[in-house]
């Protein structure tokens, strides 16, 4: 049952943190637009800074976000294994969705 219940904690970790990495990227992205259309209309030049840096801050949350999620899939992955073991967990819905999640995971990064 422990065993059990790690699985669905560790699979909501991998699954809140990679949720959290879609979000600063698309952040960054959607701060990057804005910037280049507040330089288009001529805005001030200290809002386009401030932009700047709001978007830099971003950016620095995205290899700590991904080192993150690194350890959190190995992690996913290893108790996995452990679980492969145990024919009743093995068979369990948990243990589908979390080797689905790492499969998605391990496919959007390659």
């Amino acid at each position: 049952a422990d065993l059990a219940r790690q699985l669905k904690i560790k699979t909501g970790t991998v699954k809140r943190t990679h949720k959290e990495l879609l979000s600063y990227g698309k952040e960054v992205a959607q701060q990057a637009a804005k910037i280049e259309k507040m330089k288009a209309d001529g805005a001030d030049s200290h809002d386009i800074r401030k932009q700047e840096e709001v978007n830099e801050e971003s950016k620095m949350m995205i290899p700590d976000t991904q080192k993150r999620l690194d350890t959190a899939t190995e992690d996913l992955s290893n108790h996995l294994a452990l679980c492969a073991g145990n024919e009743e967990i093995a068979a369990s819905e948990d243990f589908a969705t979390a080797k689905q999640l790492l499969a998605e995971i391990e496919g959007g990064a390659a």
